[in-house]
């Protein structure tokens, strides 16, 4: 590992070091949300171009650096822009951090990745070459593991970078507007629990199964037409 990639890993290490020892995640609960709603509200009101900004930032950096937050972020973006500006503000940020930590992991450690797992990674990256976004959104859509995870997993493959951030804004738009939404709202929130309720969770399932279904309907015309020439 050349030296550009040594000081990159360790500022992104002393990024996260800093985030725990100053303990600054105690901002960033629903308690602190509820808390500061009335001061986080003027200052929003007051600084119409600054305060979009200045959340954008946050947000790109909690997600570039994979910091807890995201689900209180997200509320945040409702408390103070309402559903839909908020909703666009968050799901941008969320598209461009994602993509920054997708870039970091694809140049620290791809090129070793796939020297030494490349004859076995063939198949997934030739599948994700060819229904990479499909994959991707079904990922993004239905959360079955950390956003973070996927975001570092995908830059290790050979996913294209527009593909990777096509299906990320796209996948993250009905989750994020659920958040958002009942951020516009947050005085009826008691937890985290009443937002990705089991009928919302099980929504974003039948959206990702959608999602797959041109990757089956590929599949099985391939194989009809193997089985027609046998």
């Amino acid at each position: 590992m050349n030296s550009k990639k040594i000081v990159l890993l360790g500022g992104a290490a002393l990024m996260l070091l800093l985030f725990f020892v100053f303990d600054l995640d105690r901002f960033l609960t629903l308690e602190s949300l509820q808390t500061h709603r009335e001061l986080l509200q003027q200052h929003a009101h007051d600084h119409p171009l600054a305060a979009p900004l200045l959340f954008m930032a946050l947000y790109i950096v909690q997600t570039a650096f994979s910091l807890p937050g995201a689900a209180i972020l997200s509320l945040s973006a409702g408390l103070l822009f309402g559903a839909f500006a908020g909703t666009l503000y968050a799901v941008v940020a969320a598209t461009i951090g994602a993509t920054l930590a997708f870039l970091v992991a694809r140049y620290l450690l791809h090129d070793t990745v796939q020297q030494r797992f490349g004859a076995r990674l063939e198949t997934i990256n030739q599948e994700l070459a060819q229904r990479g976004f499909n994959y991707l959104l079904f990922l993004r859509l239905v959360p079955l593991f950390p956003f973070f995870l996927i975001n570092l997993a995908a830059g290790l493959t050979r996913l294209p970078l527009r593909t990777f951030f096509l299906a990320t804004m796209v996948g993250i738009i009905p989750g994020g507007f659920v958040y958002v939404n009942a951020g516009a709202g947050l005085a009826a929130i008691h937890s985290l629990g009443d937002v990705a309720s089991a009928r919302v969770l099980g929504s974003f399932v039948l959206l990702g199964l959608f999602a797959l279904i041109p990757v089956a309907w590929q599949k099985w015309k391939g194989q009809a037409a193997d089985s027609m020439q046998q």
